[in-house]
């Protein structure tokens, strides 16, 4: 886990954005390896249908509570190549909250941080089960690769002949070299967002966070929508400091998936749909914190 520290030059702005992408890219080998093998072992992945069925929100949800980055960027590479539902990706995206629950487990003489954990956890977690349930009833119609053969669409996707090749370039070389372009095009955004987070001040951004508990997670789900760690940290960080509440946290960690929306940003032919996908997550996320924020004098935390 990357330390919580003041940024005191470009240099450590430039040295966070790659410590972020060099986190993610071990899972982005690992899903384009995924690819691989569902677009050419069809007889080991044609005939399962786990992250199709009807276990697949409650999956994701569960795999979104790990605090690591990359599964919103697994998700969002499953679902650009169909092989996931919207419910799917939705219960992902909402469930995960980069660093957040390291950071409040951080202290443990911090009994508000700690106490906020399991409700968090309970928050996003039945959330996430219930959009990605409900996204998937809607959309009963929405169509996933269900047995992708050899050199069919999905392969035609990742832009290199696959005919004859050895097992270790469409296993291990192809794999590496998609990881490695996304992993590029990460850290751009990256540093950018950190950048503008530097010149602003991580301070100054926490700050403009003490408005009205009914504001609040407006803004939280605006800063939430940042890519990278650092928007995790700014929210934990102002909730352990008193400056926001509990519900606008959870506001802005919900709608925290990270670098997963810059993967499906990417993809310009899905772009009204991904922007439509990012706007649902935006309302839920500000909806729920308000709620939390009004029902906060009968909460037991």
């Amino acid at each position: 886990m990357r330390a919580v520290r003041e940024k005191n030059n470009m240099l450590d702005v430039f040295l966070d954005a790659l410590l972020d992408t060099l986190k993610v890219l071990p899972f982005l080998l690992l899903i384009y390896i995924i690819i691989e093998l569902f677009e050419h072992k069809t007889s080991v992945f044609g005939d399962h249908k786990i992250l199709q069925g009807n276990l697949a929100p409650l999956i994701g949800s569960a795999a979104g509570l790990i605090p690591l980055c990359g599964f919103s960027v697994m998700a969002a590479k499953l679902y650009e190549n169909k092989y996931i539902r919207t419910g799917a990706l939705l219960s992902v995206f909402i469930a995960t909250s980069d660093e957040a629950v390291i950071l409040l487990l951080s202290d443990v003489t911090d009994v508000r941080a700690l106490s906020a954990v399991l409700p968090l956890l309970a928050i996003k977690f039945a959330l996430a089960l219930i959009v990605g349930y409900a996204a998937n009833a809607l959309l009963f119609k929405e169509k996933v690769y269900e047995n992708v053969q050899p050199g069919g669409s999905a392969a035609y996707s990742c832009g290199h002949e696959k005919g004859g090749d050895s097992p270790w370039k469409l296993y291990l070389l192809y794999p590496l070299l998609h990881a490695l372009k996304i992993a590029a095009y990460l850290f751009a955004v990256n540093f950018i967002f950190g950048a503008l987070i530097f010149w602003a001040g991580e301070e100054n951004i926490a700050a403009s966070l003490a408005v009205d508990p009914f504001l609040q997670p407006l803004i939280t789900s605006a800063v939430g929508l940042i890519p990278g760690c650092a928007s995790s940290v700014i929210l934990t960080s102002a909730y352990t400091s008193g400056i926001i509440t509990f519900g606008s946290m959870t506001a802005g960690l919900i709608v925290n998936a990270g670098m997963g929306f810059m993967i499906l940003l990417k993809n310009p032919r899905l772009l009204k749909t991904n922007l439509a996908i990012i706007a649902v997550l935006f309302v839920l996320s500000y909806l729920c914190g308000i709620s939390v924020n009004a029902a906060a004098p009968i909460l037991p935390f």
